[in-house]
């Protein structure tokens, strides 16, 4: 095997037994935006595409913040749901826009806590991780052809999934304004 393929199967483990932190092992205490950075870049660290990516910045917090996809934070201090949200904001933005991002999460937040949308998220992401994972460790064996077609394969995959996600966003988007102008026409 090449340097390459050991690299990948390496990284392979790693990623597989890590995990995302779950919703009880998340910090308890409040923390300022450089704690929130140093530890949102120390998790999603394995998720980046080389060391040198930066995941998240301070901009960006307050970015999110501005587009109220991430709650303003109390006195600059952030709690355990902004953490959980920044963490699905970080894994789901190389493939949702933060717009859809932000009206999953509404919609998510209408009938369940924090902890249990965080906790969903973090085991749909933990089975995506090891199905994919287990193909790579089967493809790798067989050399960079085998990797190649495994990279097509799952880039097409992860743009299928995409459109129908964005789909689903959009129809559901539609259905919550046509639920806003009744409920505004009824208060009329």
């Amino acid at each position: 095997m090449s340097s390459a393929t050991d690299r990948i199967l390496e990284w392979s483990r790693e990623i597989e037994t890590s995990g995302i932190t779950g919703w009880d092992r998340l910090p308890e205490i409040y923390l300022y935006m450089d704690q929130v950075l140093t530890y949102m870049n120390k998790q999603l660290q394995l998720y980046a595409r080389d060391e040198n990516e930066c995941l998240l910045t301070s901009s960006m917090i307050n970015n999110y913040v501005k587009d109220g996809v991430l709650p303003r934070p109390a006195q600059k201090k952030y709690t355990r749901e902004h953490l959980a949200i920044l963490t699905v904001i970080c894994m789901l933005k190389q493939v949702l826009s933060i717009q859809d991002i932000s009206l999953l999460m509404k919609i998510l937040l209408k009938n369940a806590s924090h902890s249990e949308v965080y906790n969903r998220f973090c085991e749909a992401q933990s089975s995506a991780l090891k199905d994919v994972c287990a193909r790579m460790e089967k493809a790798a064996p067989h050399g960079e052809a085998e990797l190649t077609q495994l990279a097509i394969e799952l880039s097409v995959e992860a743009n299928a999934r995409r459109t129908v996600a964005e789909r689903i966003l959009s129809e559901l988007a539609a259905d919550e304004d046509e639920g806003e102008k009744t409920s505004s026409h009824k208060k009329k």
